[in-house]
């Protein structure tokens, strides 16, 4: 999935752009999430992934499904993205476009990993701690991770909080080794 994320960060980050300038972050928000469902959708994989179909017969296909959703800077990246075949990380475009709005719009995007599911409360508190920490409002998403053993592991952009058994087993193994 990383070669996904490089390949889609100039296109999120041109689209985000372009968005700016012009003021519509949130109707490229819908934009580029009805072209990730559309690509998404096995029967619309399956077209896209066929060989025998055409760029301009898949932009015309696209570009006929979204026909209420796209402006016409829409369109050109569906253009774009068909011609340069990109459409398989459409996906990751969009989640980057995501990412790079919140930060604009001063949230920051947080993802917890723990072993339990978070309770509310525990939620609360952590938000209220990064929220200081960061001086941005948090957007808060959580996963389970069951090789964590206990704890959390909190990521936010490239910075990654480990508060895990795992990771304090791991440090104390090292300091062990010195």
């Amino acid at each position: 999935m990383a070669e996904f994320a490089t390949l889609a960060r100039p296109y999120a980050q041109a689209v985000f752009e372009l968005a700016v300038e012009a003021g519509n972050l949130d109707k490229w928000s819908t934009n580029l999430n009805f072209l990730a469902t559309v690509v998404k959708d096995p029967t619309m994989a399956t077209v896209i992934a066929n060989p025998e179909v055409g760029n301009n017969t898949l932009t015309r296909l696209l570009l006929d499904i979204g026909d209420k959703y796209f402006s016409e800077p829409g369109k050109n990246l569906v253009k774009i993205l068909v011609d340069n075949h990109r459409l398989p990380v459409m996906s990751q475009i969009a989640f980057q476009y995501e990412k790079l709005k919140a930060q604009h719009q001063g949230h920051i995007q947080v993802e917890i990993a723990s072993v339990f599911p978070v309770e509310r409360q525990q939620q609360q508190e952590i938000e209220s701690i990064l929220q200081k920490r960061f001086g941005k409002a948090v957007d808060i998403t959580t996963s389970i991770d069951k090789t964590l053993l206990g704890g959390w592991l909190i990521r936010t952009g490239d910075e990654v909080i480990d508060l895990s058994i795992k990771g304090h087993l791991q440090r104390l193994a090292f300091e062990l080794r010195c």
